[in-house]
């Protein structure tokens, strides 16, 4: 399968240890002896005719040569496990039922064109569209309620597809906030404002990103109060109770003469796509995923 040159036990071998660079987590892994990894190492250095890794009492790792064969056999592997994936899925065929989430309006025709290029290959499975909160976003995919959530990354503890939309950051502040009367602020304006809060249980990593806790000069970020819903937090900064890092899609589906919308001139984009539970990455799942990066992102959806 894997051709002349490497067996399949070789390769797994030297990409496991490039990872790991650790003979003992290496054959852990693999679920062999050090030695047994050492012996594969150096019959694979032989046949190639030079070192692969360099080895010390206190250290491994690759040498250019080693760095080199690495990189391009990992995508290489990675797309023979694709292809193998899809063909047992397609093998097994796709069925039952799949549950997608939104958060949010902006989501709502991302989630649908998606599910028609799904059910269009796959009319054996159903897909239920629901809205979630953020209150119930992270524990809908623990708990199984749902399969796949439309959010915005970084989304901690998920699995997650390519990233499917980007925009600009803007920042809300009420009418009457003096920030409401500028063409742009930068990412330092956050540390004289209070900041509306996310509720406790969003994503954390998605929280530093969206509400930090320093300016990037280290100034700290007073904080706000806590909204639970994301209407709430909107009418927590209409009322003059702090700001709040937004996207840009906000200004189109919460327009309120109480708000204004100032461009953040120095925010990196905001990222969205799929997330989802690693335990539960079926082939309905990775099916759906496909489907939605051919939807947003082109191809034929067929």
């Amino acid at each position: 399968m894997w051709g002349d040159m490497l067996e399949r036990h070789e390769l797994e071998t030297f990409l496991t240890l490039a990872e790991e660079l650790h003979f003992g987590r290496t054959a852990q892994r693999l679920h062999v002896t050090t030695s047994r990894v050492s012996h594969v190492v150096k019959k694979l250095e032989r046949r190639i005719g030079a070192l692969l890794f360099e080895r010390t009492s206190r250290r491994v790792r690759l040498t250019p040569i080693g760095q080199r064969l690495a990189d391009d056999l990992t995508p290489l592997v990675d797309g023979i496990e694709e292809a193998l994936r899809r063909a047992t899925d397609a093998g097994r065929g796709v069925s039952g039922e799949l549950t997608v989430a939104f958060l949010g309006e902006w989501g709502a025709p991302v989630v649908s064109a998606a599910a028609n290029v799904f059910l269009r290959r796959h009319p054996d499975c159903a897909v239920r569209v629901v809205e979630v909160q953020l209150s119930t976003s992270r524990s809908s995919l623990v708990d199984g309620s749902v399969d796949l959530l439309l959010a915005s990354y970084p989304f901690d503890g998920m699995a997650h597809g390519p990233v499917l939309l980007t925009g600009r950051r803007l920042l809300a502040v009420a009418a009457h906030h003096p920030l409401a009367r500028r063409k742009a602020v930068s990412l330092e304006t956050l540390g004289d404002h209070p900041m509306v809060q996310y509720p406790a249980v969003t994503s954390a990593a998605f929280k530093r990103d969206r509400t930090p806790d320093r300016t990037p000069s280290g100034r700290p970020v007073p904080r706000g109060p806590e909204g639970t819903t994301f209407s709430e937090m909107l009418s927590l900064v209409a009322l003059g109770q702090g700001v709040l890092p937004v996207g840009e899609e906000t200004r189109r589906y919460h327009p309120r003469p109480d708000l204004v919308y100032v461009p953040i001139e120095d925010a990196p984009p905001i990222e969205r796509g799929f997330v989802w539970s690693e335990s539960r990455a079926t082939a309905r799942v990775r099916e759906f995923v496909r489907g939605a990066t051919e939807a947003v992102l082109g191809g034929s959806g067929e």
